[in-house]
């Protein structure tokens, strides 16, 4: 049997994220992670002047997806909200961009990671928002405390 400060200390931690397919979305935000950055790092870095929107919407790609990748390990309920409002504004970028580079290609001389709805990226940019919407929005029990 627990002692009541075992108790209070399990009910003080935040509730974990990463269960189930959680940790599936981890591990694809983390991959996400090494290939958005390591990409805009070393783009900005030797050609910057070919494509600079299109260069530094991989990095702002990056650290989205780094601060999803966190918030998801974190846990808790402000985590899950944060992660919410974060993988809601992913999609809104990639459904924007996917869109702009197919009405203006001129626009991106060079592709980003969102660029066709992330095509590059076998349409993971576009699937991964809405799979993560729909786990941080099902992972909350009824009572509003997440699993």
């Amino acid at each position: 049997m627990a002692t009541v400060e075992q108790r209070e200390q399990k009910e003080q931690r935040p509730k974990r994220l990463i269960s189930g397919p959680g940790m599936l979305l981890v591990w694809l935000y983390g991959v996400m992670v090494v290939g958005a950055v390591s990409r805009s790092v070393y783009q900005i870095a030797t050609d910057f002047d070919r494509a600079p929107l299109a260069y530094s919407l991989s990095a702002v790609a990056g650290v989205v997806y780094g601060f999803i990748t966190y918030s998801l390990v974190r846990g808790g309920e402000t985590a899950r909200k944060a992660a919410l409002v974060c993988c809601a504004a992913e999609l809104v970028g990639v459904l924007t961009v996917g869109t702009w580079t197919l009405v203006e290609p001129s626009a991106f001389p060079d592709a980003t990671v969102w660029s066709d709805y992330g095509m590059g990226y076998i349409f993971i940019p576009v699937l991964l928002p809405l799979s993560a919407l729909y786990w941080l929005r099902t992972s909350r029990d009824v009572s509003g405390v997440t699993r």
